[in-house]
């Protein structure tokens, strides 16, 4: 730990002033933060526009995914290039999809447009959280991760908020072109303030190991999302898609454990602290994307909520994520890093039950609540697991193992998006097949018949009726797999040593 100030300076230089450049790094946390959030109350006015229910989950899982198979890419080359030239090339991707988000004339360019902003977003979170973990020490990272856990706390309030305003007063296009000031204005300030001094020798970067890793969760992610949709869950399609999946990840694997210098190296994979720290991010990311996607659906197309109070329902639970990580930073140093995570994964599942027990006419108080207790099970858990897979490795390594961190928690959020999606999807098709004889007509359309209610909350008629109640059935039933996955949580995080240590050089 005594490593952190001496690399700090040498790394990074003495002309950097932490101050601004801690400024920096909160405004393009903001950039996605903003992003992450803002998208989920338009979601009934981007089906509505450009139709397709049955496929926005891949709004949010195309962009998770490609940000989750670039990260380790951006993670290595920020310890052989710094991390400054890979944040500015990740802000002016992020940018660039942006726009083209905006111009999308259709729901797939519009996902095509999403995967472009994943693909910077990949390169901008880990190096916000890796420059932090350059400039400060264990323990003033205990204050500092309560600052930037406050950027997300405002950007989840303000982002629901404008998507709503944005939804139902101008246009769902202009979420995306708010980012433009904000990531203008964040690559203008970094550019004045962080000065960096790296240390050039020759690299060979692992090229093949990253296509397979790209290869292989595309491919088990699209099965995953298309089971039961697309094709059967046993037909020979979903079965080619998942073996050539597991092959291609099976081939990555023995690359890994071959090449000078791997994209992914397989050592995360063996120290106690990185494991368990990665799987407890999976989860985090898992549960984000869940809760992120079906809220506001279940506060709009169930309860007859506007878009813009479903975003505040939403932000409920990026409010308690930075009140309960500033007080971890505290607890942390006193309890431990496990400890403290450990308390947060029973908050979570406390929070996931209540969830799980909303009925079909709870009040909007009763799940804001519910998102609001889960915020901060997931501000106790993310924060010290972060800070503690920082902490057991020098300069020289932080930015592959904060982007291994990033890399499980987008990889969490791609496969939560596929699954979560997959049983809503699964259970609509459902209900909808089994529907009474006189309204099944009107519900030809399937899943993207639940447009007849979220083009208007209080939509009545017996057909609006039973598409709500199925709406109901199916975020009740993605409840349900929050609630299992927030138990996974406490067994993730037992398998973090009660201590930290700093690992040997490999």
């Amino acid at each position: 730990m005594t490593q952190a100030p001496v690399a700090a300076e040498r790394r990074v230089g003495l002309r950097s002033e932490r101050g601004p450049v801690l400024a920096s790094v909160m405004l393009t946390t903001g950039l996605v933060a903003l992003d992450s959030t803002i998208i989920a109350t338009a979601v009934p006015s981007v089906v509505r526009d450009l139709g397709g229910f049955a496929h926005f989950p891949w709004l949010f899982s195309v962009y998770l995914l490609t940000a989750a198979v670039t990260t380790p890419l951006y993670g290595k080359l920020a310890d052989m290039l710094g991390r400054r030239p890979v944040m500015f090339f990740g802000i002016a991707v992020f940018l660039a999809g942006s726009v083209l988000c905006g111009a999308a004339w259709s729901m797939l360019t519009l996902i095509i447009a999403r995967a472009v902003q994943g693909i910077g977003a990949g390169a901008i979170q880990p190096m916000s959280m890796t420059i932090i973990g350059d400039l400060y020490t264990v323990e003033e990272r205990a204050r500092v991760q309560g600052y930037v856990a406050g950027v997300w706390g405002v950007s989840s309030v303000i982002g629901p908020t404008l998507g709503g305003v944005f939804s139902e007063y101008l246009s769902w296009r202009w979420i995306f072109f708010v980012n433009l000031p904000l990531g203008l204005a964040a690559a203008w300030m970094l550019a004045r303030h962080l000065k960096e001094r790296v240390e050039r020798r020759r690299h060979r970067v692992d090229y093949l190991g990253a296509g397979l890793l790209v290869s292989g969760c595309s491919l088990l992610i699209l099965g995953t999302l298309e089971g039961g949709v697309t094709w059967a869950w046993a037909s020979a399609p979903s079965i080619a898609v998942f073996a050539a999946g597991a092959l291609l990840i099976a081939a990555f694997v023995l690359v890994e454990r071959r090449v000078a210098e791997p994209v992914l190296p397989l050592w995360v994979f063996r120290h106690r602290t990185l494991v368990g720290g990665n799987l407890a991010s999976v989860i985090v990311g898992g549960l984000l994307i869940g809760l992120s996607s079906y809220v506001p659906n279940f506060a709009q197309g169930v309860l007859g909520a506007s878009a813009v109070v479903a975003g505040f329902v939403l932000a409920a639970m990026t409010l308690g994520w930075p009140i309960a990580a500033t007080l971890s930073g505290h607890i942390y140093l006193r309890i431990g890093f496990r400890n403290t995570a450990l308390l947060g994964s029973v908050v979570i599942v406390a929070g996931t039950v209540m969830c799980a027990l909303l009925g079909r006419h709870t009040s909007i108080g009763m799940v804001a609540v519910a998102c609001f207790v889960i915020g901060v099970g997931l501000g106790f858990t993310s924060s010290p697991t972060l800070v503690a897979v920082q902490s057991v490795v020098g300069w020289e390594r932080r930015g592959v193992v904060t982007a291994t961190n990033m890399f499980s928690r987008s990889i969490g959020s791609a496969v939560g998006a596929a699954v979560f999606g997959a049983i809503a999807n699964t259970t609509l098709e459902r209900r909808f097949a089994d529907a009474p004889p006189d309204i099944r007509p009107e519900l030809t359309g399937g899943s993207d018949a639940t447009s007849l209610v979220l083009r208007a909350g209080h939509a009545t008629g017996a057909v609006a009726d039973y598409v709500r109640s199925s709406l109901y059935a199916a975020t009740h039933h993605v409840f349900i797999g929050l609630a299992v996955v927030g138990v996974f949580a406490v067994a993730a995080l037992l398998l973090m040593p009660r201590r930290t240590e700093q690992l040997p050089a490999e």
